[in-house]
């Protein structure tokens, strides 16, 4: 079964949100090596100016995750996840994460696309604080095999 092309424009409802807490962000931070003091201390992270410690980056796709789970579980996705292979990741921030936030996201499938006998599927994730302001838009690029 091939990636179903009319999924691409599907805007799927919004995940449940998701708090960030502080030890979660410690310990994606111990996981990712981050070793800044904002990541980490919350003094630190008050006196660089953010109300709590700061998530790394690439903290967004535990936010995501959640999104990417209702792609991959959409039965006529035509998604086989043994056959996923993540291509890509990119992250456009308005602010950083913080401890604290209660972040919603909401998944877009920007484009389905066939390259030989695999399928290329990007998804696109906005991400909002509790106030609806954008955070960040967490962009993946799933591959998905071809048969054999």
């Amino acid at each position: 079964m091939s990636v179903n092309p009319e999924l691409q424009g599907r805007v799927f409802p919004p995940a449940p949100p998701y708090l960030v807490g502080r030890e979660k962000v410690r310990e994606f931070s111990r996981a990712v090596f981050a070793t800044n003091p904002i990541n980490h201390d919350p003094e630190a992270a008050r006196a660089a100016g953010h109300s709590d410690v700061v998530a790394p980056p690439t903290f967004a796709v535990v936010v995501q995750e959640l999104t990417l789970a209702q792609l991959l579980a959409e039965p006529d996705a035509g998604i086989d996840f043994s056959r996923v292979v993540h291509g890509n990741q990119q992250f456009t921030y308005s602010r950083p994460i913080v401890a604290g936030d209660l972040l919603t996201a909401t998944l877009t499938v920007a484009s389905v696309k066939t390259l030989g006998g695999h399928s290329m599927v990007t998804a696109e994730s906005a991400i909002t604080d509790a106030d609806g302001a954008h955070v960040v838009t967490a962009t993946s690029t799933l591959v998905v095999r071809g048969d054999e």
